[in-house]
């Protein structure tokens, strides 16, 4: 990677690596499953959720609102075990990743939104830190993406300039966020397009 003085590749992880934590999908299968009303679990929702994703409220707190604000014939703890879950890993990428970082020559970090318990499961469950040197997570950090900060708090500590870096984001918003700060972004479609991107940083 000399020639493109390639030294940091940021991923983002749902979407990319692994299913979404709790998207829209989700939260439409967990209204059939439970017979809420999704209209207004998604109006409540949408409300609280970015609270939730910067930690400042744990998943309790969420669920209080979103979920449990009428008495309900199933416990929290049914409704956290099925929000974990939805956790899947998306085809290739993941198993691809870990075998590519162990002599890939760059450091590889996540920028995720994500909220602290979805955040620490996933990590845990798909054993992340096989891929990662370290995450930095909405949860942990108090913004999410697009806020500029996010990105600008990732380089500091990477020790790295923009230049230097790569971002891949399924979401073509957030990959034009990095681009704006001057770092070479991708939006990431599918495992071939990735990988191929990746590979054209090494020339």
């Amino acid at each position: 990677m000399e020639n493109s003085q390639t030294k940091v590749v940021f991923f983002d992880i749902g979407g990319v690596l692994l299913s979404n934590g709790w998207g829209h999908l989700s939260r439409e299968k967990a209204a059939k499953k439970f017979k809420l009303n999704y209209e207004e679990m998604d109006v409540l929702h949408n409300f609280i959720f970015n609270v939730f994703e910067i930690g400042s409220i744990t998943m309790d707190d969420y669920l209080d609102t979103v979920v449990f604000n009428h008495p309900r014939d199933f416990s929290k703890e049914e409704f956290k075990n099925f929000m974990f879950a939805q956790s899947v890993e998306l085809p290739d990428m993941l198993p691809w990743l870990k075998e590519w970082k162990k002599n890939c020559g760059v450091r590889v970090f996540s920028i995720n939104n994500e909220s602290r318990e979805l955040n620490d499961y996933r990590i845990k469950k798909f054993s992340l830190h096989q891929c990662f040197d370290g995450f930095f997570s909405s949860c942990h950090l108090g913004m999410r993406k697009p806020d500029p900060g996010i990105f600008q708090l990732a380089m500091g500590i990477a020790q790295a300039r923009p230049e230097e870096c790569a971002y891949f984001d399924d979401r073509l918003m957030l990959a034009e966020a990095g681009e704006k700060l001057g770092i070479r972004s991708f939006h990431h479609r599918d495992f071939k397009n990735t990988i191929e991107n990746l590979m054209n940083l090494k020339k």
